[in-house]
């Protein structure tokens, strides 16, 4: 009675997994209208943010060199703030965009799925110095720099009768909140206008900021000007572009065909997934019926990366991330393996089917916890250390370090839990070896064997 209580539990539960997976399944290929809703679900694959070299799009490469307003004489330096500067602007309109330094002296701008270069040289913008005065002629002393705008955010407030603005808030340096104090300070102490020039200082400023006191602090907001919110949007991007500490020089454009990618990522796809079918034939012809359980959790595996894939923000697929993601299937077959090794080797000892079991997956524990600890530290230095290419390997290949420890140490553990109710004596639907016993009488020891049952 309670023998058939547990195998009536462990047919429940296969029963809702596999719903689960198929409901997976579902959410992770297909796409489809949510009904009463104007929202198109696209499911996991279609959502995950593909690389340049997937994607195809636009790569762009500037020649640096220091800005004459540049707050340091490092052009190492320098580079490093105009990267954090353009990736503000860049990312913000395309989230999938990567912006990063190449070589000594160059940045290099990559937006996947673009094929117009004027849009990302519009989005820039033709970099304009930053200045901030307290008069307005040719001759008048910058108090302010681009250097010292740390951000520039378009935004909505409330003014002073209720209504709400456009307008724009600029957060300084440490360095820039110190100058901006004193500017109102002296501004509002002698009834000045404050002047902000895009471009050169000359009679005609872009705007005119009246102070009744000193502003103190990191950040300020700036309206009055702007009937809209683009209208806000397109003079921060004006003040970010002339934020750079660095000149953008000798834009060299390369147009790169979403066709190639296409075809590389089916190809790579149709190769993943014959490899796949060959292991699993392989693991039968060895594992018997160990071999389905194991497919069972690769499947599972699958959903799980393809859902963290696209939920992860930073992630994006790559040609590199996809060999990342094969690496860490192997790895999870691989896992799979050294268990059900570890359990032909108990019950060759002599133990039962379920004693070998648990006898394998402890033994099997460490030293898989070892080897998925040690690749994830490896896959986490190439992550901070590496370039663009080797960290869209290494993300990737992260996700699928995790998730294969998951799968080789819980969910195959419970599939083989569910299965042995069914099967606690058949070895040969397992493969497993012959049993050998070892007997000692005076000091002699006699091995015999004894079949299968």
């Amino acid at each position: 009675m309670a023998r058939s209580r547990v195998k009536k539990n462990s047919i429940l539960n296969y029963i809702a997994v596999a719903i689960i997976t198929i409901l997976g399944i579902v959410l992770s290929v297909c796409s489809f209208d949510v009904p009463f809703t104007s929202y198109t679900y696209n499911g996991f694959a279609n959502s995950i943010p593909l690389g340049l070299d997937l994607a195809g799009g636009i790569s762009v490469v500037y020649d640096c060199s220091l800005s004459s307003d540049s707050n340091t004489q490092s052009l190492d330096t320098a580079i490093d703030g105009t990267l954090a500067r353009l990736r503000m602007v860049i990312q913000n309109e395309y989230p999938e965009a990567t912006v990063e330094r190449q070589g000594g002296s160059k940045i290099r701008i990559e937006v996947p799925a673009l094929t117009d270069s004027n849009e990302v040289f519009d989005l820039i913008g033709e970099p304009t110095p930053l200045y901030m005065t307290l008069d307005q002629n040719a001759s008048a002393e910058a108090r302010i720099v681009g250097s010292d705008v740390r951000d520039v955010q378009a935004g909505v407030q409330q003014g002073e009768n209720g209504e709400y603005v456009y307008g724009v808030s600029i957060q300084f340096t440490e360095e820039g909140a110190e100058k901006f104090s004193t500017l109102t300070r002296e501004a509002s102490e002698g009834d000045q206008v404050i002047y902000i020039y895009l471009g050169e200082i000359d009679d005609s400023a872009d705007m005119q900021l009246t102070c009744e006191e000193e502003i103190t602090g990191d950040s300020t907001f700036i309206s009055g000007s702007f009937e809209t919110l683009e209208d806000a949007e397109n003079y921060a991007l004006q003040i970010m572009s002339g934020t750079f500490s660095v000149n953008l020089d000798n834009p060299q454009i390369n147009v790169i065909s979403a066709t190639l990618g296409g075809e590389a990522l089916k190809l790579a796809i149709i190769g993943g997934v014959v490899g796949l079918v060959v292991a699993l034939i392989l693991l039968w012809c060895r594992y018997g019926d160990f071999s389905f359980l194991s497919a069972f959790s690769l499947v599972i595996f699958a959903i799980l990366m393809l859902f963290f894939l696209q939920a992860i923000p930073f992630v994006q697929l790559t040609l590199t991330g996809i060999a990342g993601i094969v690496l860490s299937f192997a790895v999870t077959i691989g896992g799979n393996i050294f268990i059900f090794e570890k359990i032909r080797e108990e019950y060759r000892t002599g133990k039962k089917i379920p004693l070998s079991v648990k006898s394998g997956f402890k033994k099997a524990l460490w030293p898989i916890l070892d080897s998925h600890i040690v690749m994830a530290i490896v896959a986490i230095f190439l992550w901070i250390f590496g370039t663009s290419s080797i960290q869209g390997f290494a993300i990737p290949f992260l996700i699928g370090i995790v998730l294969s420890l998951f799968v080789n140490l819980v969910v195959l553990r419970f599939f083989v839990k569910w299965y042995l109710p069914f099967n606690s004596v058949k070895a040969k639907k397992l493969h497993l070896p012959k049993q050998v016993r070892v007997f000692k009488e005076n000091d002699e020891a006699i091995v015999g064997g004894q079949a299968n049952e």
